[in-house]
């Protein structure tokens, strides 16, 4: 289901799509670094995400994925992502 239904969603290739992932991956990033999503915050929805960068949900989970597995930022299932204290181990979030 894309994010929003009033503009068709052209088929990019591959690598494209990749691409638009680190950059929403690169874009989190400089907000938690900037200070503008602190550590233990809830970052935006993937509804919001896709709103705000102009791309596909699945762009945003591949984005979020990307955080997660650099241990950037943790997902409680039913609750949200949150990000990381990073002076903790992963997998404590204290939350």
């Amino acid at each position: 289901m894309p994010c929003s239904s009033d503009r068709p969603r052209p088929e990019w290739p591959r690598r494209w799509r990749r691409a638009a992932a680190r950059a929403d991956a690169a874009a989190l990033t400089a907000d938690i670094e900037a200070g503008r999503i602190k550590p233990g915050e809830r970052i935006p929805s993937e509804s919001e995400l896709c709103e705000r960068h102009g791309v596909a949900r699945e762009t945003v989970r591949r984005a979020v994925r990307v955080l997660r597995e650099r241990g950037v930022v943790e997902t409680e299932w039913g609750k949200g992502t949150f990000v990381r204290d990073r002076s903790e181990p992963a997998g404590e979030t204290g939350t």
